[in-house]
């Protein structure tokens, strides 16, 4: 069983950031990172993958690779191959960014057969949140041992690549609720609540204070709730 695992984080967005990935190949388990400056969050995704794809490169392997970025996944399965129809150009005529990258991308698959997985992000897959805490800590100057050895000493059960369905709708529907336009926000600072028509008046009131409650509501009948559950 060949598995790779790969995410890609930047604070920011652009902002410091970083890559990791940890591969199962022939029941040896390697991990690769790395920190950068100045990045992307799919500019460090798309790395993650050409990084990890290195390492079998030239072996004939067939790998299964994780991750959570539909940028990459819908990318090398479909995106590239107008683009280089297009002499690198998007359909609006731009540049294709991170242009060098994807070309990298399009060797290795000449040579790799991969079995692409988008998966949710933050679900619970354990070699995914490896690889997102080793990207996180590189992207963040932090010290991470990178394992390379015998599966039987990592302390990882990678080969479990099963996640948690109910976060990973949490979370979706998270992402949907924040997208949806404010219909106020809710502070509460030092026992007093208040409602705010704009975030800009609500962060003014709560910004560097300590023990604050905020929150966005999009309905009336939501704003209530806040309020009650503040109180």
């Amino acid at each position: 069983m060949n598995i790779i695992f790969t995410d890609g984080a930047a604070k920011g967005n652009p902002g410091p950031g970083g890559y990791g990935a940890v591969l199962l190949l022939n029941g040896t388990v390697i991990e690769i990172g790395a920190g950068k400056k100045l990045t992307t969050n799919n500019e460090m995704e798309l790395r993650a993958v050409v990084e990890a794809l290195k390492q079998v490169a030239g072996e004939r392997e067939e790998v299964k690779v994780y991750t959570d970025s539909k940028y990459v996944v819908e990318g090398a399965t479909g995106w590239v191959f107008g683009w280089m129809k297009n002499g690198w150009k998007t359909k609006t005529g731009g540049d294709v960014l991170h242009k060098q990258i994807w070309q990298e991308l399009i060797d290795l698959i000449k040579e790799v057969k991969v079995e692409w997985h988008k998966i949710p992000g933050h679900s619970g897959l354990i070699g995914n949140e490896r690889a997102d805490t080793i990207a996180s800590d590189l992207g963040q100057d932090k010290i991470v041992n990178l394992y390379n050895g015998p599966r039987s000493e990592y302390q990882y059960e990678i080969e479990n690549v099963e996640w948690d369905k109910e976060k990973a709708e949490a979370r979706s529907a998270a992402r949907k609720r924040s997208a949806l336009p404010a219909h106020s926000y809710i502070s509460k600072v030092d026992g007093l609540i208040e409602t705010h028509q704009t975030w800009k008046e609500c962060e003014a009131r709560v910004k560097g204070k300590k023990g604050v409650k905020f929150k966005k509501s999009t309905s009336p009948a939501e704003e209530k709730n806040i309020i009650q559950d503040f109180s």
